[in-house]
């Protein structure tokens, strides 16, 4: 199983078995690097721990548990935890500022510790083999070829799939199940038991100026907590204001120029690369562009490689490959994730606003007309459309109409009746927001879309590469703050973000502070006529003929659709392919695929 993640941890590995507990676990050195060996122990040697992450508080719960009297081991992180569980029993997890996955086996009581971080940032995967032997790990790769675990493709998860463009809480594979954010899973006298720890509070109210003082001063703080490292460590600059913010605080807080990195396209449309070569000079960083005019048809196969779960995600490539880059040069990187979920940046928190208040008869009618215009997905036109449907939609559904990928009736037509005998609403598998207004589809997207589309993504592309990402506006401070915040703060006009903005006003070039959100997309309409049209029409038709899971007919007609530009399918054929490859790469070959990636 460890093999199976060198790419995660190429320093070295270790495994202890202790009862009927075995643990195993692959380094990337970043903290202690000569003492922080894993697994780690108690003094007595009854409690073991084998972790992935980063703990940022570390040093004040070292200095705190030296003084009850441990011994801790080295002088990093991760010999903190055992002791830390001593101290405080299962309460341990809710002093922890990081990211983690965290394995303790308490030998005295013969209890299993699973734990995750608040928000999601390190997967945690978990399974029961035919023998009841509880088996976990970082990624589906450890787990696929395992004796007493078979592989088998669970339809809701495809049809959530298609639904949101990712799986929300799932694997896409019945019996492999996802630990959630801010839980624990105790497995003791045998049963299995889910705890959540943490819930996101909510601030008591305060002036304008208290409020974005506070936002500065819990961004600034949280920079500072992921500037720790005892190897290289760089950030990802996309452009936009969220990296932005990112690069600026470090540039603050180091005596030393920050490595940037950038990935950029030819096509003017998608390229951000004027924004981040302008935060980067006023700052004096040392800056590299990834131009991508990559070989999609090569990069796939590794992307899909890399990818054990479906992920519809198109940003995935680009990350990928700037990951790549990165860690030719460096062993961290920071990056921008998460100011959008923090900060109320994507426009269709606004446009959710919106459309309840437009919700008027025949605005259905003009949504469906709009649509069959066809047009390119980030147009104009495009966006409209969508905001149309949404206003046209009941309270309950709107959001979801808003982030869908194959509606409703689309997916009616696509999925094989024999697979998926009714498709599930999008707005069932998204859920409800937790509460009214902005904040509430906030707490949404921190709950579903953040860990099992963005997270995930981010995760997966860098560690591919052995790169840690570290995300400051996931910091929990941070997103107490940010949800918080009174809707003036959030949003201004069409824009979002609007505390951050005012923030950090003085801090960035003007362009970057004033422009509203671009997203991070890619060519896709462009790539599927040309570089993907044969590959993707070989790979979706066979597929959807040998499959059972997708009627020929209606794939025929989308790639149709497409090819003849009536209609901009870019993002659905995109997850089409990914879900086919998915299964090429990770299901049906009888070596798994991963193997040539622990290799390189």
């Amino acid at each position: 199983m460890a093999q199976m993640l060198v790419h995660r941890g190429p320093d070295e590995g270790g495994a202890q078995v202790l009862g009927p507990c075995a643990l195993g676990s692959r380094r990337l050195r970043v903290i202690d690097l000569a003492a922080g060996s894993q697994p780690v122990a108690s003094e007595d040697g009854s409690v073991i721990c084998v972790f992935n992450g980063e703990i940022y508080n570390f040093p004040d719960l070292r200095r705190e548990l030296v003084a009850k009297g441990h011994r801790v081991r080295g002088s990093g992180d991760t010999a903190v935890l055992p002791h830390l569980y001593e101290e405080h029993g299962l309460a341990f997890v809710q002093r922890l500022s990081g990211m983690f996955a965290i394995a303790l086996f308490d030998a005295r009581r013969e209890r299993l510790v699973l734990a995750r971080d608040r928000v999601g940032k390190k997967p945690l995967l978990y399974a029961r083999l035919s023998d009841g032997a509880l088996v976990f790990a970082s990624e589906v790769k450890a787990l696929l070829g395992l004796p007493g675990l078979r592989a088998e493709v669970d339809p809701e998860s495809i049809d959530a799939f298609l639904a949101l463009g990712y799986v929300p809480s799932g694997t896409g594979l019945r019996g492999i199940e996802k630990l959630p954010p801010a839980h624990l899973l105790v497995a003791e006298k045998g049963s299995l038991r889910l705890e959540r720890y943490a819930q996101l509070a909510h601030l008591p109210p305060r002036g304008e100026e208290e409020w974005v003082a506070l936002v500065r001063e819990r961004v600034l703080a949280a920079v500072r907590r992921r500037l720790l490292a005892d190897v290289p460590l760089g950030a990802l600059l996309s452009g936009g204001l969220d990296s932005g913010v990112v690069v600026a605080a470090m540039a603050q807080a180091s005596s030393q120029p920050v490595r940037t990195f950038t990935v950029g396209f030819a096509d003017q449309r998608y390229d951000e690369r004027q924004y981040a070569r302008a935060v980067a000079e006023r700052y004096g960083c040392r800056h590299e562009e990834v131009v991508l005019e990559t070989d999609v048809v090569e990069a796939l196969p590794r992307l899909a490689t890399a990818l054990d779960e479906p992920l519809g995600d198109d940003a995935a490539l680009p990350l990928f490959l700037v990951c790549e880059a990165a860690r030719r040069q460096v062993t961290v990187a920071l990056t921008g994730d998460g100011g959008d979920e923090a900060f109320c940046g994507y426009e269709r928190y606004r446009a959710h606003e919106l459309a309840g208040r437009l919700a008027v008869p025949g605005i259905g009618l003009a949504a469906s007309c709009l649509s069959r215009l066809g047009g390119e997905r980030r147009s104009a036109r495009a966006r409209l459309a969508r905001f149309l449907a949404a206003a046209a939609s009941p309270q309950e559904e709107r959001y979801a109409r808003l982030v869908e990928v194959f509606p409703l009736r689309w997916r009616r037509q696509l999925l094989s009746p024999e697979l998926v005998p009714e498709p599930a609403p999008a707005a069932r598998l998204l859920g409800s927001p937790p509460r009214s207004g902005l904040a509430g589809l906030q707490l949404l997207d921190i709950a579903r879309y953040l860990p099992d589309d963005l997270l995930l993504k981010a995760d997966i592309a860098s560690m591919a590469h052995s790169l840690e990402l570290r995300s400051p506006f996931l910091d929990w401070e941070v997103l107490e703050v940010g949800v918080s915040l009174p809707d003036a703060l959030k949003t201004r006009g069409q824009r979002g973000k609007e505390a951050l903005r005012r923030a950090f006003a003085a801090d960035l070039p003007r362009p970057v502070v004033e422009r509203g959100k671009a997203g991070f997309g890619v060519p896709l309409a462009d790539w599927f006529r040309g570089q993907l049209r044969e590959m993707a029409s070989d790979l979706l038709l066979e597929g959807a003929r040998h499959r059972g899971q997708l009627r020929p007919q209606a794939v025929e007609r989308l790639l149709a659709e497409h090819l003849s530009g009536r209609a901009d399918h870019g993002q659905r054929l995109w997850c089409l392919l990914m879900l086919e490859l998915w299964q090429r790469t990770h299901l049906d070959a009888t070596v798994p695929a991963v193997t040539v990636l622990a290799s390189r």
